[in-house]
């Protein structure tokens, strides 16, 4: 018994050397913080980090956990939670096939193609966002777009790790107040988590080693979310719509430059 431990504790270390530890830790803590301020992107965030440290397949089964952590804490500080889950229920359950048509794609195609996609969506919404700011969707629209979003959501998460597009336009289009919005998305990303940590091991690109790296990040994890939240609760709602659209363009212009 002793001996298989052993045997996994040297297996662990060589997979992850002290650099590459280093800077998971970090984009740990950075994602965590963005998170607790603005209710989103811990994935996203973390992502283009993970990229340049460890490559994207050893990088996406790392966020989960974290992840998962993340949108819990942030999800009981925001309250509405059934409120939401009813509301969003058919776009939470389309995110799902999305999931596993997106994880098919990610094991039979380079993501390399994806990522250059998804950073210019990111870009173009961000920029759109940013000069449409009072547009609303109708509640027959809203109810329409809502399995189309969560699909699409599942198939860009599938496929490049993030969680964040389409259903972060979608939901800001719907002017929820702040507390609401955070709750909606961190349903969609809570869900996506799980799926993907089954689809992940399903694949053979979720093992011990990933999980164990996830598990001692935690601690980066809970520090970032709870200071980031502190920051949260002093914003005005101008500036956590700004803040949002801020973030959307940095991580766009990162996987951009990671891509080409």
């Amino acid at each position: 018994m002793f001996k298989d431990i052993s045997s996994y504790l040297f297996v662990w270390e060589i997979a992850y050397s002290s650099t590459e530890l280093a800077a998971v830790a970090g984009a740990f803590f950075f994602a965590a913080f963005v998170k607790g301020a603005t209710g989103l992107g811990f994935s996203t965030t973390c992502l283009p980090f993970l990229v340049y440290a460890v490559g994207l397949k050893r990088g996406i089964p790392l966020i989960l956990l974290p992840s998962i952590t993340s949108n819990i804490l942030v999800m009981v500080d925001a309250g509405s939670f059934r409120e939401m889950v009813v509301r969003f229920r058919w776009m939470l359950l389309a995110t799902v096939p999305g999931i596993l048509l997106g994880l098919w794609f990610l094991d039979v195609a380079p993501a390399q193609e994806a990522v250059v996609v998804l950073g210019f969506v990111l870009i173009s919404y961000a920029l759109f966002a940013y000069f449409t700011p009072h547009l609303k969707l109708s509640y027959e629209m809203e109810r329409f777009l809502g399995p189309v979003s969560g699909f699409i959501t599942g198939v860009v998460n599938g496929i490049t790790g993030s969680q964040i597009m389409p259903v972060m336009p979608y939901l800001l289009s719907l002017n929820l107040n702040s507390e609401r919005f955070v709750q909606a998305i961190n349903c969609s990303f809570t869900l996506s988590s799980f799926v993907m940590a089954g689809g992940l091991y399903y694949l053979g690109l979720l093992d011990l080693s990933a999980l164990g790296v996830s598990a001692l990040g935690l601690a980066f994890v809970y520090l970032g979310t709870k200071l980031g939240s502190v920051v949260r609760q002093l914003m005005s709602p101008s500036v956590f719509r700004a803040s949002i659209l801020l973030l959307l363009f940095g991580l766009g212009l990162s996987l951009l430059v990671k891509g080409f």
